[in-house]
């Protein structure tokens, strides 16, 4: 059965691979005429991830490097190896601004697969910049493209530029009270003229985000919104808000504290233990996700209320990371608010999650208005629906071990379900 099935897949991937040299070839003939500005197709196929990488952003023969470091390296390790070899020369000799910006091109593109336009859009340049003690620090120039990285992403490319930092003998960056309040004045601003970010961190964090951080997060302006307050500083070249400095230190660093150290830790990098203070607060803010809800759409259950969800672990044929499970019978009572596809606001493991039917899980429980209690299906809601007076228990929602891990969250005490007892 297993060999029938490979072979079937073979059959497959040999399919796609056909029909997609076909399109190729029929490109190259149209392109081969002269009426288009290349006479090659631009679009280079790429076998795997390594050569996606080297074809993005470089440098020339890290594929294979990439391929034999990823049999015995996680993903995170390989980019950091990568990053201390192209600071050492492995892949060529190179002045050190360009090696800082190559590594962590490179590093960056290794995080997010080559899948995205941070690595070449997101990062706009590296440079090496001086303190007011006469020391030289390294200075990363962000742009609006590297939202497409992800948070954890974002505030992993500055790991990788401490990292490098020390390898090229650099000192830390040394920010001015100045810098910091310019940053807070344009962050507000941001939010206020602009748009939000996915995480409100209050103005004391980000100062000591700010403080603690080895390198400068800075960037190029992306609207053409001006600062009012803090205004021509030396070290920074425009007075427009620069978005992607913003996210990263917002989105990135402090609003993904916790997943960012438990990746920094399992690294044994050193120098980041500053960010448990951010990972204690967001154990405590159970409530905080409350406050982007958008005006018109229905509150469900507030955090950890009884009567809300109840967690059940464990996963269904259609769920998977970030997609949870309901009882189809809830979707009825919320008067079809929820239904398969819908995206949820969650209280945990992550920000949110996309409904799906589990009619395994613990149906919905409701109160009649002649004061009778009944558990809710889908054979006895047509006879009950108009007569419900209070949802007194919306069911279980189903949510994969997966997702806590994925997240660094640790586990919520589950209900008292079949897998307690059932053999």
């Amino acid at each position: 059965m297993n060999s029938k099935i490979g072979m079937t897949h073979q059959a497959y991937i040999y399919t796609l691979e056909n029909q997609l040299s076909q399109l190729y070839a029929i490109s190259d003939l149209a392109r081969s005429r002269g009426l288009d500005p290349s006479l090659k197709t631009e679009c280079v196929i790429a076998q795997d991830i390594a050569e996606l990488v080297e074809g993005l952003v470089g440098p020339k023969g890290v594929a294979v490097r990439i391929r034999e470091l990823s049999t015995k390296m996680q993903r995170e390790e390989i980019a950091f190896k990568i990053a201390e070899e192209i600071v050492c020369g492995t892949f060529g000799r190179m002045a050190s601004e360009a090696a800082a910006e190559q590594a962590i091109r490179t590093a960056l593109a290794i995080f997010t697969e080559g899948l995205t336009a941070a690595p070449i859009q997101g990062v706009a340049q590296v440079k090496i910049k001086t303190n007011a003690d006469r020391t030289r620090y390294l200075a990363i120039y962000f742009a609006g493209p590297i939202r497409s990285a992800g948070g954890t992403d974002q505030a992993l490319t500055l790991v990788v530029g401490d990292f490098v930092r020390r390898l090229l003998g650099l000192e830390r960056y040394k920010p001015t009270a100045e810098e910091i309040s310019r940053f807070l004045e344009e962050l507000r601003l941001y939010e206020r003229s602009v748009g939000r970010f996915q995480y409100h961190v209050s103005d004391e964090e980000l100062k000591k985000a700010l403080e603690w951080l080895p390198v400068e997060v800075t960037g190029t302006e992306s609207d053409p919104i001006e600062v009012s307050s803090f205004r021509n500083l030396e070290r920074i070249e425009t007075n427009r808000v620069r978005g992607g400095a913003l996210r990263v230190v917002n989105d990135g660093v402090v609003g993904r504290a916790p997943k960012v150290l438990a990746i920094i830790e399992k690294l044994g990098f050193q120098g980041w233990d500053w960010l448990r203070e951010f990972r204690k607060k967001s154990e405590k803010k159970s409530a905080g996700f409350m406050d982007d809800v958008i005006a018109g759409r229905p509150i469900f259950s507030f955090p950890s209320r009884r009567g809300g969800f109840r967690l059940r672990y464990g996963r269904a044929r259609n769920t998977g990371l970030s997609a949870v499970g309901i009882h189809p019978a809830t979707m009825l009572v919320v008067e079809r608010f929820l239904a398969a596809g819908t995206q949820m606001r969650l209280e945990l493991p992550g920000k949110g999650g996309i409904t799906v039917p589990v009619d395994s899980l613990e149906p919905p429980i409701v109160l009649l208005n002649d004061g009778s209690v009944v558990r809710v299906s889908l054979e006895n809601f047509d006879s009950i629906k108009d007569k419900i007076e209070k949802i007194l228990f919306l069911g279980d929602i189903l949510i994969s071990f997966g997702d806590f891990l994925y997240t660094s969250k640790g586990l919520s005490p589950s209900g008292y379900v079949e897998e307690w007892w059932a053999k």
